[in-house]
């Protein structure tokens, strides 16, 4: 499988809401980062897709994909999520630029780059709007999601 092959297969289970199937795809070493949860390594990245991915079942959750490339042992691509957020389950579509890097014919290294300020507007509302672009909120966020990681960890 080359590495095109590799980021269509991965998203592919994305879509198809199997979080093992995505941790099959990721080095042992592998390196995650991005605005909601800042930097995650190793298995913590699985276990990451496999917390969220748990929260979907029987959800509205559309995942696409599309614009793969790769070069060597790098690759890219975009793709799309949208699914209800929070208490009030306010309608998110957020829209990410992903970008890898492989070893061994796994991915070593996964960046998703998105817009956190339009995030924060739909996930969260105008406070969302006010306090979204900020480096507190993003801070406070990562702690937010790094705790509720943490618990997900620690309850299996």
């Amino acid at each position: 499988m080359n590495n095109a092959q590799i980021i269509e297969a991965f998203y592919t289970a994305f879509k198809n809401l199997d979080a093992d199937k995505m941790a099959s795809f990721y080095h042992q070493d592998v390196e995650f980062t991005d605005p909601a949860f800042g930097h995650l390594k190793g298995d913590r990245a699985s276990q990451m897709w496999k917390m969220l991915l748990s929260r979907q079942q029987g959800k509205e959750f559309i995942i696409t994909f599309n614009n793969i490339k790769s070069e060597g042992e790098r690759g890219s691509a975009d793709w799309e999520a949208i699914y209800h957020f929070g208490p009030k389950q306010r309608k998110v579509h957020n829209k990410i630029n992903a970008a890898f890097e492989f070893k061994e014919g796994k991915i070593i290294k996964h960046t998703d780059h998105f817009d956190l300020h339009k995030w924060a507007k739909q996930a969260i509302g105008f406070k969302g709007y006010l306090i979204g672009g900020t480096s507190f909120f993003k801070r406070k966020l990562n702690q937010q999601t790094v705790g509720l990681l943490n618990q997900y960890i620690s309850s299996k």
